[in-house]
């Protein structure tokens, strides 16, 4: 199975949930912006939860299937269609060879994603297929894809013999997008930071009670905040230490900066907050000129919200290899 790249979109790149174990070595991590979205996305169409997908960001490619393919679109809504007609998201779709996907335009959201069954044929890079952008490794070819690429896979052997009346086929039954696409403006809960104390008491009311907006100078590598300015109570030199997805610091401008899936291994400036794991998905789903406003949880709580969401990711993986099989074996 291959997919051809008629048109690469805004960016569009290779994906998985990342390369892990080489931040010793100044390697970031990278990977998924919205993991959920992408762990989805795979087992929808039996895969692995971490195989690679593509990762399509506001504007999206058009790609031909040149053959058969069994695939699923989670994440943003950026209105996708085969061959001119409306196609589903957060299902598997069965895909005549010949039939050309595109994406017509952003309704909802930030970044959607495009697994394959079998994912795709792409060696890995330090136990990852993750493109890292900036340094050139991973994906295909260590960069965005380009118009002219092809893409290739190896289908498991269910995919072979089924029979289309059309351009695609998809079973009846769906996941429920509400349970992974969050409203515009969404309220990001946190953690409290290695350095929240070093705040004045003013900047930590504000950092909760105001809203603050994504600028247009954000990426993969974080998301610049533009809002109240947040200040330190005593200006002092801080040693760079570890940081994760999620982390915010603030640099002397005072406008924060959450850093996100390309972040670099280690920071210097202070840190007044931590987005809970759970809630990393919505602002990978968030668009620059959208708002985000923070709300402080306990580390309990934050734990309790993770362990929540993988238990229901784990009964969702159960039912949908039962609900997929059954639908390509009929």
């Amino acid at each position: 199975m291959s997919l051809r790249i008629i048109k690469p979109g805004l960016l569009t790149s290779i994906q998985d949930l990342g390369r892990k174990g080489f931040q010793q070595h100044g390697v970031i991590v990278g990977g998924a912006m919205d993991g959920y979205s992408l762990r989805m996305a795979n087992m929808l169409v039996g895969n692995d939860e971490g195989e690679a997908a593509l990762e399509i960001t506001l504007m999206g490619p058009t790609i031909k299937m040149e053959k058969d393919c069994l695939l699923s679109i989670t994440g943003a809504n950026l209105t996708p269609t085969i061959d001119n007609q409306a196609a589903p998201m957060w299902k598997p779709i069965y895909v005549r060879e010949g039939s050309i996907l595109r994406f017509e335009g952003c309704k909802s959201g930030c970044r959607a994603y495009l697994s394959v069954a079998g994912g795709y044929s792409i060696p890995e890079v330090m136990d990852s297929k993750s493109t890292y952008l900036r340094a050139g490794i991973g994906g295909y070819m260590g960069r965005a894809l380009k118009a002219g690429d092809v893409l290739a896979s190896e289908p498991p052997k269910i995919i072979e013999g089924q029979k289309l009346k059309g351009s695609f086929s998809y079973p009846m039954w769906f996941v429920n997008e509400k349970e992974f696409m969050g409203a515009r403006n969404p309220l990001i809960r946190f953690i409290i930071g290695s350095q929240y104390e070093h705040f004045t008491n003013d900047s930590k009311d504000r950092f909760e009670k105001d809203s603050y907006k994504v600028s247009n100078q954000s990426d993969r590598m974080g998301y610049r905040l533009s809002g109240p300015a947040l200040e330190l109570e005593n200006n002092k030199e801080l040693l760079s230490e570890a940081v994760t997805n999620g982390s915010i610091q603030v640099p002397p401008d005072g406008n924060p900066i959450i850093l996100l899936a390309d972040r670099q291994t280690t920071g210097g400036y202070p840190k007044i907050a931590q987005v809970i794991t759970a809630d990393l998905p919505k602002i990978a789903q968030v668009k620059p000129g959208e708002s985000i406003q923070f709300s402080r949880v306990t580390l309990r709580e934050a734990e309790r919200l993770y362990l929540h969401k993988e238990r229901q990711m784990k009964e969702w993986q159960a039912s949908i290899a039962l609900a997929l099989n059954n639908w390509l074996l009929n």
